[in-house]
């Protein structure tokens, strides 16, 4: 079957969810603690909101994690349907 074939179909979406959803919370929680592993310990959330969310920062942040989960999402869904 086709990609374009599978997209029409709402199994695909629901696949789709299932994969891409629980990658972003992992990548997100992994950034987080990558970028300001110490404020998150020391419960320093006013020093970790400034670094990565402040100033219109949080669109990169979660920018590039929403786009790269939903490739991931698509191409493992596509990959794993028949």
């Amino acid at each position: 079957m086709s990609f374009l074939n599978k997209i029409q179909q709402a199994e695909f979406w629901s696949n789709f969810l299932k994969v891409a959803l629980p990658f972003f919370i992992i990548v997100t929680l992994i950034s987080l603690f990558m970028n300001s592993w110490r404020e998150i310990f020391a419960g320093d959330f006013t020093t970790v909101s400034k670094v990565n969310f402040n100033n219109g920062k949080w669109m990169r942040f979660f920018g590039i994690k929403v786009i790269i989960s939903f490739i991931y999402g698509l191409y493992i869904t596509n990959k794993n349907m028949k």
